[in-house]
């Protein structure tokens, strides 16, 4: 695991570090650590996680759990709110 990837990961709490190699978007197949990729190369919305990975495209069961994400590794988008 690259040691940027690391870094961010330790920021998150151990319950969205859990299982990052299964599917946090079911719809979509999108497993956990691809979107937390998509977040730490600058996706910082929803919709642009959306649109690099597809997550929450679906029924969007998973739209908590990636704006969480979002949350975490980006605090400067809890200030736009």
């Amino acid at each position: 695991m690259a040691k940027n990837l690391q870094t961010h990961l330790e920021k998150l709490p151990e319950t969205l570090t859990r299982d990052l190699d299964k599917n946090l978007c079911v719809c979509n197949e999108v497993p956990r650590l691809k979107v937390i990729e998509a977040i730490i190369e600058g996706a910082d919305t929803l919709e642009a996680v959306r649109c690099q990975t597809y997550a929450s495209d679906g029924n969007g069961c998973c739209k908590r759990q990636v704006q969480k994400l979002i949350d975490h590794l980006h605090p400067t988008a809890l200030e736009d709110i």
